[in-house]
This record gives structure tokens, sequence and C-alpha cells, in this order.
């Protein structure tokens, strides 16, 4: 691992951040192998970080000894190249016992879920952030989504917070967000605090979060497309917004409206498209269902235009290619 803090590295990243999917064998448990092949593709494709067992790789549904295991063997697989943060949620002492066990898997860092079932007002979301980022030396981002909705003056309050570096947004009240900028610039002159695009299909929203000041988000594409997933980065983030739009009418929209289709999908669908890649991470575990088999099919020909898409736009982008004036 090594000795640069998260919240350095984070800020220069110049790639997606990668959220594998955790594998499980035919048995049902866990498949470190195929989930060593996992991390290890996303991060030879050009993965900025990886996000072990957060959403995307079901943290509802590991135990603790697994959490571990795939914390350790994404640590083990990156060997230092990118940045390793781990999930940890469910109450205080759960949350704690889990960002303790990512700290002797050698994790960088603790993307902090939102706490579990209960509907906290904003001094318990602040004393229970506050005590997770206590209890490891490890830099933490807090996750806002769901029943863990921020005001802007506690976000300046975890701004302040030692060892809590940024906020994960998976709410997507965007007039809400720029107020939380806006107020965490203005109370704190001079501190560096990350945010990140944490909506589900975050790539949808990119343009708008841009607009605001935030271009770091989670990718699930690039679980199972990283081609697809760095072209739109790389559009995005070097301002090329007619290559973004094409992206997103093109293949983004259309996913969303398939991942909308079922409860569950924007798990479900992305482990469906590692396997349709040639790695077979299993399935989800329960409560989540598989995708019908009809969705996955069209999956599959949504990827394939995708692909079909990048093709045209490199071979728009050719030399020559506008033909003669």
């Amino acid at each position: 691992m090594t000795s640069a803090p998260l919240a350095a590295r984070l800020t220069r990243v110049e790639g997606p951040l990668f959220f594998p999917v955790t594998a499980y064998g035919p048995d049902g448990t866990l498949d470190l192998d195929a989930f060593r092949a996992h991390v290890r593709g996303g991060v030879d494709a050009g993965a900025a970080a990886v996000f072990a067992c957060c959403g995307t790789g079901e943290f509802h549904a590991l135990t603790p000894d697994e959490f571990r295991d795939c914390v350790a063997a994404a640590v083990e697989e990156t060997a230092g190249e990118v940045p390793v943060v781990a999930g940890a949620g469910y109450g205080t002492a759960l949350a704690i016992q889990y960002a303790r066990l990512a700290e002797e898997a050698g994790a960088d860092g603790l993307l902090a879920m939102p706490p579990y079932l209960v509907f906290a007002d904003q001094e318990g979301l602040l004393r229970h952030y506050t005590e997770l980022a206590a209890a490891t030396s490890l830099e933490t981002i807090v996750y806002q989504r769901d029943n863990a909705v921020l005001t802007p003056e506690t976000a300046v309050a975890l701004a302040q917070v030692d060892g809590i570096i940024g906020l994960k947004d998976g709410f997507g009240d965007l007039d809400l967000m720029q107020r939380i900028v806006s107020t965490v610039r203005r109370e704190l002159p001079g501190r560096e605090f990350l945010y990140f695009n944490g909506l589900p299909t975050a790539e949808l929203t990119g343009l708008a979060y841009r607009g605001i000041g935030i271009t770091l988000y989670s990718s699930a594409v690039f679980a199972f497309a990283p081609d697809i997933a760095l072209a739109f980065h790389r559009a995005l983030n070097s301002g090329d917004d007619v290559t973004a739009n094409r992206l997103l009418d093109g293949f983004y929209v259309p996913l969303v409206e398939l991942r909308n289709q079922g409860r569950g999908y924007a798990v479900s669908l992305v482990k469906a498209g590692v396997r349709l890649g040639g790695l077979d991470v299993g399935e989800v575990r329960p409560p989540l269902g598989e995708p019908l088999a009809l969705h996955v099919k069209e999956l599959a020909a949504l990827i394939e235009r995708g692909r079909a898409l990048l093709a045209d736009i490199a071979s728009d982008a050719a030399p020559g290619a506008g033909g003669d004036a």
C-alpha cells in the first residue's frame, strides 16, 4: 500500500472509479480467484481506484470474514497501483467493526454507507460518521443517499472531522449539492474536500454534476464495458460534449431504461454484464434476484451497440474523416 494519503491520490485520478462485483461460485460461496481476475482486469483497463465490497459489490450480503477476505484480495491484486476503498455500514458499532477489518486487510480508505434502516436526525448522522472516522486511521468518504441525506451545515461539520475527506452523493438533488459545495467553500476556505457523483449509472448525470464542479464519479459500466466507460470519461473530462452526448443518447440512456425494468438491477444487471464478458462471477445473493433472461439478452445487444458507436466515433475522429471541402 502506498504511503500517499487517499485524498491526494483521488484528487489527481485520470480514470473511472471501479466498483467491482463480488464473485461467487456455483455453491454460492466466495470465489476469490474470479474476484481477483475481475479486479485485475479493471486495473489493467485503466481504473483509477478500486471500491471493493460497496453497493455493487453486495456489501449487504457479506459476512465479516468474507468482507475481510475480499478487501485483502483486492489490496493484494492491485499491489499499490491504485487505492483500494472498502465499504463500511450498518449501525455505528458494526460499521466500526467492518472499518477495522478493512484496515487490517490493508485498505486505503472507507466508503461509509448509510446507517441501516433508521432515519436519524442530522446530529445523529454527524455522531455516527465522526465515531466511524475516529475508529481507524483510514480516510473516509461519506455516502449520502436514502436515509442519510445531509444539510449543508452538517456537511461543513463533517468536513472539519479528522479523517473525513469527501462526500459521495447518491441522492441526486443538484440544488442541495450546489448549496453543500458553496457552503463548505465559503465556511472552510482552502479546505480540500472531495465530491463524488454516486448515482446509479452516474454517467447519465455527469454533465450536470460537472456543471457544479463535481467530476469524480462511480462507474458501474466500467465493471462490464470498460472501453465504453473510458471513452465517456475522456469525453466528459476533456469537454468533448459532442462525444459525451452521442454516448449518452446511444448507450447510457437506453441502459438506464433497461436498468429501471427490475428491482435490484443496479447490481444484478451489472453482474450479468460481467458474465457476458466471459468471467463467471456467479449470481447475486438473496434478497436480490437475477434479471430476466430477456433483459440480459437486451443488455448484450446494448453493449454490442455501444461498441459499434465507439467505432463510429473513432472513425469520425480519424484524419480525413470529414472528406474534401
